[in-house]
């Protein structure tokens, strides 16, 4: 037991301990600063490029680059963001119609059952007469507990809090884009040669799986856009363009996707009687949800140098362990390991 109590075997239990300390409680709080730094990498080849290109300062390179992806963004999400209000303000106004139709719709939906069942014992009546009230009732109370006083009471405290992350991480990613040189010049220093080779291959390499990664995620997301507006364009040509960028924007979100667009939509159109329309909504739905499960962990994997199993692998853990930040890190840290033991970082040197 005691050749165990090294100093060698102390400090990997203490630094084992520090990361476990570290992903638990520092992590969680520091999302903001966490997603800056390593938008600040993977974004640093473009502001190099402008030094290089326009013979610009750093700080320059730093404010034109900055202020371009800040513009880029904002505009699509101001596009975005109210003409779907305006979609939803229309909803509003027509809200009673929709309500006195589904209404309507459920009287003849009753009246035909009455006319399907007649002649079969009351007993059996019955109990299909209570099955359809059943789901009736719990779509019905699963629509107002959606849009609840407290639903809306919690997401209206949960503003402030996204406002202040989202401000925190501008402010970050700025100044990492500004001191990025100065950070690995800190690092680099107290390093000896051998290490500082070994973290610059790990730097390098993880430039280049960022990056990929990136690339990865943009490119399935093009896909799923091209695919949504193809498909809306056939089911529903008014809604095309807006929808079909919503849904470009809420599929980042993993296992769901777009199906928090789409299966409620459909949902409407089938209580509402277009089964025609509800059906292609639905077919469109789970061609994007296989598209996603199918193509995202090959194309990952091809673009950040996994095979696609350990990619879904990392990423399943990823999300169980992590939520939505998981489905990120997973792959992230198998490729850390990776490259710490193709660096000599990690020597796993041993047969059982």
């Amino acid at each position: 037991m005691a050749k165990w109590l090294t100093k060698r075997n102390f400090i990997i239990l203490l630094s084992i301990l520090f990361i476990i300390f570290l992903f638990l409680f520092i992590v969680p709080v520091s999302l903001p600063i966490i997603f800056a730094m390593l938008t600040a990498l993977l974004i640093d080849p473009l502001v190099r490029l402008a030094e290089k290109r326009f013979k610009w300062s750093r700080k320059i390179s730093v404010i034109s680059v900055f202020i371009f992806i800040l513009a880029f963004v904002t505009s699509i999400l101001y596009y975005t963001v109210t003409r779907l209000i305006g979609k939803i303000i229309h909803f509003t106004k027509e809200a009673p119609n929709y309500f006195n139709s589904m209404s309507g719709l459920w009287i003849d939906t009753q009246n035909k059952l009455f006319q399907y069942t007649a002649g079969m014992p009351d007993d059996v009546v019955k109990a299909i007469q209570k099955e359809f009230k059943s789901v009736f009732e719990s779509i019905r109370d699963s629509i107002l507990d959606l849009l609840s006083y407290q639903r809306i009471m919690d997401l209206m405290t949960e503003i402030p809090n996204l406002l202040v992350g989202l401000l925190v991480y501008l402010i970050a990613l700025f100044l990492f884009m500004l001191e990025l040189p100065e950070l690995k010049r800190l690092l680099f220093r107290h390093l000896t040669t051998a290490t500082a080779e070994k973290v610059r291959y790990m730097i390098t390499k993880l430039n280049s799986v960022i990056f990929g990664f990136m690339k990865a995620q943009l490119l399935v997301s093009f896909i799923i856009l091209a695919v949504t507006f193809i498909g809306l364009l056939i089911i529903s040509p008014k809604y095309a363009v807006v929808m079909s960028l919503v849904i470009w924007i809420i599929d980042v979100i993993p296992i769901l996707g777009s199906i928090i667009v789409l299966a409620p939509w459909s949902l409407y159109q089938f209580i509402s009687g277009d089964v025609a329309m509800g059906t292609k909504l639905a077919i469109l739905a789970a061609i994007l949800l296989i598209i996603r499960r199918t193509v995202e962990p090959k194309v990952m994997g091809s673009q950040i140098g996994l095979s696609p199993l350990p990619t879904l692998i990392a990423m399943f853990i990823g999300l169980k362990l992590m939520g939505f930040l998981g489905f990120f890190v997973g792959p992230l840290v198998v490729i850390l390991f990776t490259t710490a033991r193709e660096a000599g970082i990690i020597k796993l040197n041993f047969r059982i």
